[in-house]
């Protein structure tokens, strides 16, 4: 058999130490990990708790500034049960986009017991990534800020402090849904509160002086209106993406597609987690669509055509992909 290199990163044999076999950890055993996943980044730390200090701000100036102060007893009911209602929502689908595991590849697989187990055929190709020394599944990107392989990594996005991946992308989709409607909610309110301040006296329509209601809610209302059109922005493109099965990093690098592609309804489903139901709008249910192992990189091959010892050293050795001829 023959190996052709197939280069995809700059040569670092430079510093061969960074990639020799014995530099590759096995990962710990599924067991032993935890359910917990946290990316310690303190821009992405900063941004997330900005995130939730804007909702809270919003949410106080709905309801001392507009709600309480209103004579209008069922409006003041129902807005304010709706707003709190969908900013919970909100919060609750940043919170499980940022503590859940977006889809990272086993650090330290690249290892030889691991690549004599693919038992490769002739004519497959794999890839192992030298910063997280893993075999790198087909769609896998790694993150520069969770340092990891990402499998079908859209992007990362610093306001969940999370990569957007096929496990979390979900939650993120109903961040930008639920912070796109609260943010349209506040924006129609702010302007019914005017208009009644204006045909009522301002020290009646609010608790605070007329000067600060003025302030509170001008600075709602350019809060709300950014983040109604980054949100809205957001939210069309991921959906756009899960519809084409294609993610933002694929489009940038505007790669030609090698996998089957799963598009529109079923594509929906897929990130989603089953059929159409309220499920898909609770960020509290989980994913139970089956989805592919993280090991099943390759399929198996017969014995006579597996890689030999020393081509599985020249793989560890190298940031190449390697094919297999007969």
């Amino acid at each position: 058999m023959m190996i052709t290199p197939v280069h995809r990163f700059r040569d670092i044999e430079r510093t061969p130490e960074y990639l020799q076999p014995e530099k590759c950890v096995p990962p710990p055993s599924r067991a032993s990990l935890g359910t917990m996943w946290f990316i310690r980044d303190g821009c992405g730390i900063a941004c997330a708790v900005v995130t939730w200090m804007l909702v809270f701000y919003a949410d106080f100036v709905v309801l001392l500034v507009m709600l309480v102060p209103s004579r209008d007893y069922v409006y003041s009911v129902i807005n304010g049960t709706l707003f709190n209602t969908l900013a919970f929502l909100a919060l609750a689908s940043h919170f499980r986009a940022m503590l859940t595991d977006p889809g990272a590849v086993p650090k330290g697989n690249a290892t030889k017991e691991f690549i004599e187990s693919l038992q490769l055929k002739p004519g497959q190709v794999v890839y192992k990534c030298p910063k997280c020394c893993s075999i790198k599944p087909d769609r896998a990107h790694h993150c520069s800020v969770c340092k990891r392989c990402i499998r079908k990594m859209d992007h990362h996005c610093p306001w969940v402090n999370n990569c957007v991946g096929e496990n979390n992308q979900k939650y993120f989709v109903l961040f930008t849904m639920y912070i796109a409607l609260i943010s349209l909610h506040a924006l129609i309110m702010v302007g019914f509160h005017f208009l009644y301040c204006f045909e009522e006296d301002w020290t009646k329509c609010s608790s605070f002086s007329p000067p600060t209601t003025v302030i509170l809610l001008i600075l709602l209302c350019f809060e709300a209106l950014l983040f109604l059109i980054f949100t809205s922005v957001m939210f069309g493109t991921q959906v756009h993406s899960i519809c084409t099965d294609e993610t933002g990093i694929e489009r940038l690098k505007n790669q030609k597609p090698t996998w089957e592609k799963i598009s529109g309804w079923e594509g929906m489903k897929l990130a989603f987690g089953g059929a159409f139901s309220l499920g898909w709008f609770n960020p509290f249910s989980n994913l139970n669509c089956e989805r592919p192992a993280p090991a099943e990189v390759v399929a198996a091959a017969p014995a006579s055509e597996i890689l030999t010892q020393e081509e599985i050293e020249q793989f560890l050795a190298r940031d190449v992909a390697i094919q297999i001829h007969e």
